[in-house]
């Protein structure tokens, strides 16, 4: 049985766990970056079970000017929760229940979320080989970023609501 839900401080371990075991290298957020999403921005980290285990998450911030290349709002500087620009800092979901379809379940009801509380903007960054993957929710292209995050290639998306 799948269930969405905010995150709560007590997700910050699993959900450390499901980024390492996902994410390649330096691009996973530490436990105090987590545990930090989780205290000062709820509303905008959501998590998703199956038979009581966490599975997949999607956290964010919110700013008014969006610099997808800013390191330090990975640590929520800049954040401001009545913003209208939400920033998407990781959409993802545990190896052993990929190839599912639940991203898409989660990313369908964070964008539900976001435009209930008004929001405009999403903006997330993402690797070229998920470029299609956010098309089809609904994101547009927008750049190559300059953003060199675990030392990686990353690419800027935008979905206007």
């Amino acid at each position: 049985m799948q269930k969405l839900r905010t995150g709560t401080p007590s997700d910050a371990s699993r959900c450390l766990d499901i980024e390492i075991s996902a994410y390649e290298g330096d691009e996973a957020a530490t436990l105090e970056k987590i545990t930090q999403r989780l205290t000062e921005y709820p509303q905008g980290f959501l998590v998703l079970e199956m038979d009581g285990k966490v599975v997949g998450f999607i956290n964010s911030g919110c700013a008014h000017e969006v610099e997808m290349a800013d390191e330090d709002f990975k640590e929520l500087i800049g954040h401001s929760p009545e913003a209208p620009n939400v920033v998407v800092m990781s959409v993802v979901i545990d190896p052993d229940y990929q190839g599912r379809g639940l991203s898409t379940i989660m990313m369908e009801e964070f964008i539900g979320r976001m435009s209930a509380m008004s929001k405009k903007t999403i903006h997330l960054m993402c690797r070229e080989q998920h470029v299609p993957l956010y098309k089809r929710f609904g994101f547009n292209y927008i750049k190559p970023s300059q953003s060199e995050h675990g030392g990686l290639v990353w690419h800027e998306m935008l979905m206007t609501l």
